[in-house]
């Protein structure tokens, strides 16, 4: 199978379960779309995104993207995290909920977004905004560049945007 989910029959494509990891309908569905573009000839959705979301529907959700701490270690990738606590949002405390948190993780060295983990009320929705500035290779600067609607759960990722690039300054004090 090719890129486009073609298989060695031309006419003929497959796409979500069929085809392996990560066997999520929100990835199945876009598999699906690329491999419908390239066989009708269409100019859009060329290329599945080079990360995908997970969610996990429960109460709390949970939605992850990315990088962990686990795995910079692992890859040799110096990174930090900033983190946002639900129990410090407006929103969450008008939601109600007082444990959730959210994570970012990005590399030391040019502060690129690696990574998003949420858990919490509306994970799921609030991870593509940290999916797109991800796919664009985007630094966490990003966030606390933009104007947030508040109150909003969305808010936090400035909020763990200020923590992480507080935590690096911390870093960089102690070794320096």
């Amino acid at each position: 199978m090719n890129e486009f989910y073609r298989t060695a029959v031309p006419s003929v494509y497959a796409a979500g379960d069929v085809v392996g990891f990560p066997a999520l309908a929100s990835t199945s569905m876009e598999q699906a779309r690329v491999a419908v573009c390239h066989a009708f000839g269409f100019q859009y959705k060329q290329r599945l995104a080079s990360t995908l979301p997970m969610g996990i529907y429960t109460i709390p959700e949970i939605s992850a993207l990315g990088e962990t701490e686990e795995t910079c270690k692992e890859k040799g990738i110096a990174c930090e995290a900033g983190r946002a606590h639900y129990s410090n949002n407006a929103r969450g405390l008008i939601a109600g909920d007082t444990t959730g948190l959210m994570k970012l993780i990005f590399r030391c060295s040019d502060r690129q977004l690696l990574g998003v983990h949420i858990i919490g009320e509306s994970a799921t929705e609030i991870i593509h905004l940290g999916a797109e500035v991800m796919e664009s290779g985007g630094k966490i600067d990003s966030f606390i560049e933009l104007v947030f609607n508040y109150p909003t759960l969305s808010e936090m990722y400035k909020y763990a945007a200020y923590d992480g690039l507080g935590n690096l300054a911390g870093q960089k004090l102690r070794e320096g």
